[in-house]
């Protein structure tokens, strides 16, 4: 079979070359892209007066059926015809003939690619902020229920200070709320049309830009031709969004990992997101959490190797810019099946809340509110820590905790101290008096979880289909 762009050669590439240099075993992934950015092409087309009404039609009509046979998983691609532009096109003329041949006019697949690829992170971003959306109302659910519930903060992974665990979780609501954030700003990027661009240097046809934008629900259009199809900065965009993200499912993923363990056992994990092991009975492994945490590495790789690739780029396309894609891909792919698995062991996960509380009681983390204590009496913070340290030091050698002093050392330690200490000694209400905005208090924490149901309320699914 001659290639569609063959009429300038005299000699056709061995079939290992033209395995190398064809782009079909991943960019067949958009194929329905492909047909949507055609079938708006030929309408403008038609409307324009380009193409005669019934050759339109034709192809109208032609591109309908590839469509109904992508959906019906029918479509074989070949190699040869190189990417999936070519090979739709060639279906396209054996499906309806010569007249099949017209549908390029007044674009090139340098235009076309790009337009797909626009349609296609469109269409993928949407569904990413709905699924961080459901992750957040996973959290949401999770802190609800754990007010009140308390674990230990932790500073340098040494513990700090008693806090809520509803205030722990709800810290990467805040975050995913920023990742929603950066994904809905970049779709205003990924949101405009290159097709018309031609090749470069736009056409000589009278086509109509703005009508395939609206058809195709785009914003606007690129006012530049070469950097309509030299602009891979959307998709830089995307896998740079991404890969905060996966940062911030693999810190998470790092608390569950640990939080899971024996020497933690703050939590649970529900058997669907556990693996077992092949030779010790007993165990039952995070593997989902630390698969997500792994794969973090992979998305970094994708958007490294983007950068790589544009980074000397002259204008405007380029064979180098085929490597967009499957980076591309296996981000999305990667990114996805996260926040599905992430959404599942949140919203399925036995906190144990026994455990959590009796780890606030057998600690120092309660040393910073003698420290406050003295300095609510007037004593300088500085001279307050001082104090606090040296009985700590008394406590550790006399291997015991704050709470276990009796009122005599406090006393030898400073006359400020009466009674009430123990009071402020107890984790609860440690935690509880902390109600400075932002804080873990437990009304600020319930202020925090009615303002997070709210944006989670609000979120709507952009309209492009």
């Amino acid at each position: 079979m001659s290639k569609l762009w063959g009429g300038r050669f005299t000699k056709s590439a061995e079939e290992w070359v033209d395995e190398f240099g064809a782009s079909i075993s991943f960019d067949q992934e958009l194929v329905m892209e492909d047909i949507q950015g055609s079938l708006a092409h030929v309408t403008m087309l038609k409307k324009c007066g380009i193409l005669p009404a019934s050759d339109a039609e034709q192809i109208i009509e032609g591109l309908n059926v590839l469509k109904e046979k992508a959906l019906n998983g029918e479509l074989s691609f070949s190699v040869e015809m190189e990417d999936i532009h070519l090979n739709l096109e060639s279906m396209l003329i054996a499906e309806i003939g010569p007249v099949g041949g017209k549908l390029h006019t007044g674009r090139s697949r340098n235009d076309q690619v790009a337009t797909d690829m626009h349609l296609y992170l469109r269409s993928q971003t949407e569904d990413v902020l709905q699924l961080i959306n459901n992750l957040q109302e996973s959290i949401l659910n999770q802190a609800e229920k754990h007010v009140e519930t308390l674990i230990p903060g932790y500073t340098h992974l040494q513990r700090a200070q008693p806090i809520s665990f509803a205030h722990h979780v709800m810290a990467y609501f805040w975050m995913l709320e920023r990742d929603k954030e950066r994904f809905t700003e970049g779709l205003k990027r990924i949101n405009i049309s290159p097709l018309g661009a031609g090749a470069l240097a736009g056409t000589t046809f009278p086509i109509n830009r703005e009508y395939t934008a609206g058809l195709l629900g785009f914003e606007g259009i690129y006012e530049n031709s070469l950097d309509a199809v030299s602009d891979r900065d959307f998709i830089l965009e995307f896998l740079s969004n991404s890969s905060t993200l996966m940062m911030h499912l693999s810190r998470f993923s790092e608390e569950i990992i640990l939080w899971s363990s024996q020497e933690f056992q703050f939590i649970e994990l529900d058997d669907a997101f556990s693996t077992g092991s092949s030779i010790m009975p007993q165990k039952k492994n995070p593997d989902m959490a630390e698969l997500i945490r792994g794969k973090t590495g992979r998305v970094y790789g994708n958007l490294t190797g983007m950068l790589t690739v544009l980074k000397g780029l002259p204008l405007a396309y380029n064979k180098d810019m085929q490597e967009d894609k499957e980076g591309m891909f296996d981000t999305v792919k990667t990114v996805i099946g996260s926040l599905k698995i992430f959404e599942g062991m949140i919203s399925t996960m036995k906190v144990r809340t026994e455990v959590m509380e009796r780890a606030t009681k057998s600690d120092f983390s309660n040393a910073t509110e003698l420290a406050d204590y003295l300095a609510g009496k007037g004593m300088p913070f500085r001279e307050a820590h001082e104090v606090v340290g040296k009985l700590v030091l008394n406590c550790v050698q006399k291997n015991c905790y704050l709470a276990d002093l009796p009122m005599e050392h406090f006393q030898a330690a400073s006359h400020l101290f009466e009674d009430d200490i123990y009071t402020a000694l107890d984790p609860y209400q440690a935690v509880k008096r902390r109600n400075s905005a932002g804080g873990t208090g437990f009304d600020q924490i319930k202020l925090a979880i009615a303002k997070g149901k709210k944006l989670v309320a609000e979120y709507k699914q952009p309209a492009h289909q």
